[in-house]
């Protein structure tokens, strides 16, 4: 392995030191226009080595797989370096293979996973408007690689009526306290969407955000700001473009259609005016009706996060009289029966909660109804991926009833088709969805996706999307 290593750096340096060294005769001109299309379109490292014979000098007979292991062994920035000797080296290298391992194996500097950086590579780089599926680029793993190795991370701040997340893209969750410089990293900035968001009133509060922005970041010399939607970030940590969001807040539920990164405000979002917050408070109320005692709303939300969940039937669930018990740390064991599956049936009998709203399957169907009739696309089938988001959209057996209930509600051709997604990470899928577009353009502000706004120190203006 040693002598087969030495002749790789043995070529390589004659190569680069020769200034009359080429793979090939410069009047062969159609067989360098053969390789710039092999390189383009072919990502076989076995059809590429058999096409570029006598190019490589004594490595011409070595098959390509134990080439391969050799590049693999040399890591990266080597095998980067070979890149540089010729264009036959280059081909080699250059192979997708081989930078898909180097991206799944040394990629200690983003912690990304591997899916998230095929689908913001894919769907998001090309900037607004979003590319469908059928159109997404031909990507150059080798490229790929070299771009993120050199990313500086943006701070992430996915503030929430309930809860504020925040830390830095490049890390592998919301790392929580920061002790750096704001003049020296770019700021992504997630904020709740509103039923109102569309209208006058609802510009004039994006206007007074702005406004709050320069005030605030901008003279904490704050390189550049991005604003963006909670919903839309939330899809994208899905790994998706297009689809009804169903955002579960603190306080409200917002069910968002968007198509291809962008809101679609013609067709309508729907507000429910119940969330987390309700649930917790039926579940206290429960509790304190069988003089349960415990010492904070932590604990009741501690049992509704590990006990509760959404029964497939409700009014068989009432039937079974079961129990289910968990120990909270420093309280002790709590018992709950009815109460596990109760809490969880508000969001489709809001009544029982003392809430005067429609069901959240009843939200989601109007929405799809809505962007049928929109027929906003030739791809009609687009609204029929619902993702869910937010903590308590993490119940057990909530997407599966929300399937149930639809399907009951929708005609056969709108249930065609139709997915319900389980939150990808939970009351932090907005943060990762950040994450997912921060890694692709922390470099590149303001980017081209649909913001609600963005801008750099010393512009005079934000860029607001109106």
């Amino acid at each position: 392995m040693s002598i087969l290593l030495k002749k790789v750096w043995e070529t390589m340096s004659t190569r680069l030191l020769s200034s009359s060294s080429t793979c090939y005769s410069d009047t062969d001109d159609q067989r360098k226009r053969n390789l710039d299309l092999m390189y383009e379109e072919s990502d076989d490292l076995y059809n590429k080595y058999c096409y570029l014979t006598s190019t490589t000098g004594a490595f011409d007979k070595i098959p390509s797989d134990i080439f391969h292991q050799i590049l693999k062994f040399l890591g990266p920035k080597e095998s980067a370096k070979l890149a540089l000797v010729c264009k036959s080296w280059r081909l080699l290298v250059s192979d997708n293979r081989l930078w898909v391992f180097f991206l799944q194996n040394f990629n200690t500097h983003d912690y990304s996973t591997w899916d998230s950086i095929v689908f913001a590579e894919k769907h998001l780089r090309s900037g607004y408007p979003l590319l469908p599926p059928h159109q997404s680029p031909h990507l150059s793993f080798m490229s790929i690689y070299g771009q993120r190795s050199e990313l500086t991370g943006s701070v992430i701040i996915d503030g929430g009526t309930g809860y504020c997340k925040f830390g830095w893209s490049k890390y592998a969750s919301p790392s929580g306290r920061m002790q750096v410089k704001p003049s020296g990293q770019p700021i992504i900035v997630s904020i709740p969407i509103s039923q109102s968001h569309g209208t006058d009133s609802g510009k004039a509060a994006r206007r007074q955000l702005k406004e709050t922005i320069h005030q605030v970041l901008f003279d904490m010399n704050v390189p550049a700001v991005c604003v963006i939607n909670q919903a839309t970030l939330a899809l994208y940590a899905a790994r998706r473009t297009s689809g009804i969001v169903v955002n579960i807040g603190f306080n409200v539920t917002s069910v968002v259609p968007i198509l291809r990164g962008k809101v679609m405000w013609d067709v309508g979002v729907e507000v429910v005016e119940l969330g987390a917050s309700k649930l917790t408070g039926f579940l206290k109320e429960k509790m304190q009706q069988k003089n349960m005692r415990f010492g904070s709303l932590y604990t009741v939300r501690t049992l509704k996060e590990n006990l509760c969940y959404v029964a497939a039937d409700y009014e068989e669930a009432l039937s079974k009289n079961k129990q289910a018990s968990f120990k909270v740390a420093g309280e002790g064991w709590f018992t709950l029966s009815d109460e596990c599956f109760q809490t969880g049936e508000i969001l489709f009998q809001p009544q029982l909660g003392g809430v005067n709203t429609i069901g959240l399957h009843h939200a989601i169907a109007l929405c799809m109804n809505r962007c049928q009739a929109a027929e906003a696309t030739v791809d009609g089938g687009w609204f029929k991926t619902v993702v869910l988001a937010g903590g308590t959209a993490c119940l057990l057996g909530l997407p599966e009833r929300l399937d149930k209930e639809l399907r009951s509600l929708l005609t056969s051709s709108l249930s065609e088709g139709l997915r319900v997604l389980p939150p990808a990470y939970g009351a932090e899928s907005a943060w990762f969805g950040a994450k997912t577009i921060s890694n692709e353009f922390a470099d590149d502000l303001p980017w081209g996706l649909e913001l609600e706004m963005c801008g750099y120190k010393g512009l005079e203006q934000m860029l607001v999307d109106e």
